[in-house]
């Protein structure tokens, strides 16, 4: 039987009196106190003990914090109580707030003064129903073995990357398949990086990008006289990645004698360049991506089999952005980051922006994510970016399903769909639903059970 995971509250700014009885009257799975004066003793603390997600925020009595999602250093389940001193939730453009709402996997909420125990057992009880729910959180890892930062935070990119280290040892051939957009040119990148082959060039080439001769001649190479503009003899990108990679991007658009010529060197280990007579020895390991169902494209008489076959000895496959919704604010971040110009502020996200950004299909996947990124670090005018900053393609309106009569319906009837409506649009979780609806979590929590809504 597993151990069920004792659950941590730290109090931010918590007074020692508000300590002890919150521990006294949190009689149910009683959880571990922990109680804080300032914010650099909670950072410090957060540090040591709690699973912590992040962003780079300059938060009140806190300071700046790096953006870090660390796997569970023990067995604890974690909460943040941040409560506010005047009484107040703070704004939802306010640093703290922004900051907050990033804590997800730490359960963060905000609750006003005078807290009450009632208030802290009933996030308790939430964070143990939750626990008992949710997969263990993954590790949010920067990869920077290529020199090209690459974000993995989701369950899905944790595996792939994963799968990524095992293959990289091998020289077997790689075929990568993902929509355009979702980063197989770095895929590539990092099984080399990652490889005993390291040190040796990386080559990468785009299929698509060459007419059919001149793309002969850059993956072979041509001598001398070889065709009209050929003035001297040029060495491939084959040769050019002996003993190293050569990643071949968007293989599914190379004409028919191109596949044929490439399933030869693939065979053979040999090549001859374009007009030359001289077979030439290649060690190369080649990496092939493509948009494209490569076996669809063989039942269309579009794609060699043999030559799927020989590329295909391992295949890896990049999940779509909307496939894992989870990386979209790391990568937010990231790119935030990136795309900041020298000597500009660093600028941050509202939660209801990043709810909108979250709940996109993002056609063009994390390419189209940066330039969405790039272009509001330009736009937006100030230092946080908010939800009516978003272009109209990112910000789609939220209908309101009140049926079909035309008989005016009660208020309380129209809050209850609303309450709804946003609990449905931020997947069940309250604290994003409360900020969404301008009220606190706990006048939330009270119109849902008032409304017997069923989450």
């Amino acid at each position: 039987m597993t151990r069920q995971k004792s659950i941590r509250v730290l109090l931010m700014d918590g007074e020692r009196p508000l300590k002890l009885l919150l521990e006294r009257d949190l009689t149910e799975r009683r959880p571990t106190v922990i109680a804080v004066q300032s914010g650099e003793e909670a950072r410090e603390l957060a540090n040591r003990q709690l699973d912590t997600s992040r962003l780079d925020f300059q938060v009140p009595g806190v300071g700046r914090v790096e953006t870090r999602n660390r796997q569970r250093g023990g067995d604890g389940s974690d909460m943040v109580v941040l409560d506010s001193q005047d009484g107040e939730v703070p704004p939802l453009d306010s640093p703290a707030a922004v900051a907050a709402s990033y804590l997800d996997s730490v359960d963060a909420e905000f609750l006003t003064r005078p807290l009450k125990a009632s208030d802290v057992g009933a996030l308790v009880r939430e964070a143990k129903q939750r626990q008992q729910q949710a997969p263990e959180p993954v590790t949010l890892t920067v990869r920077t073995a290529s020199g090209h930062p690459f974000v993995v935070y989701s369950p899905k990119m944790v595996e792939l990357m994963a799968i990524v280290d095992r293959v990289a040892a091998g020289s077997a051939s790689i075929l990568i398949q993902g929509q355009t957009g979702t980063g197989k040119t770095l895929i590539a990148r990092e099984i080399h990086a990652s490889s005993p082959r390291a040190e040796e060039s990386f080559v990468a080439i785009n299929c698509s990008a060459f007419q059919e001769q001149l793309l002969e001649s850059e993956v072979f190479g041509h001598e001398k006289g070889s065709f009209t503009g050929a003035i001297a003899a040029k060495p491939g990108l084959f040769e050019v990645a002996h003993k190293g990679t050569l990643f071949l991007d968007e293989v599914g658009d190379m004409s028919s004698a191109m596949q044929a010529k490439l399933l030869q060197v693939l065979d053979d280990g040999e090549l001859r360049r374009v007009g030359g007579t001289k077979n030439r020895k290649v060690d190369v390991r080649v990496i092939a991506a493509s948009n494209k169902n490569l076996k669809e494209e063989v039942k269309a008489k579009r794609f060699r089999e043999d030559l799927l076959f020989r590329l295909n000895v391992i295949q890896l496959r990049v999940p779509r952005l909307s496939e894992r919704r989870e990386d979209i604010p790391p990568l937010i971040a990231h790119f935030l980051e990136r795309f900041r110009l020298p000597g500009q502020p660093r600028k941050s996200i509202s939660p209801e922006a990043t709810q909108l950004l979250m709940s996109y299909n993002w056609p063009g996947n994390v390419r189209e994510l940066a330039n969405a990124v790039e272009g509001l670090i330009l736009l937006a005018p100030g230092e946080i970016i908010r939800a009516e900053d978003l272009p109209p393609n990112l910000r789609p309106a939220v209908v309101l399903n009140l049926g079909d009569s035309d008989t005016p319906l009660p208020m309380s009837e129209i809050e209850r769909l609303h309450i709804i409506t946003t609990m449905r649009f931020t997947e069940g979780k309250k604290a994003p639903a409360a900020r969404l609806l301008g009220i606190d979590v706990k006048t939330l929590s009270n119109k849902i059970k008032n409304y017997k809504i069923e989450l």
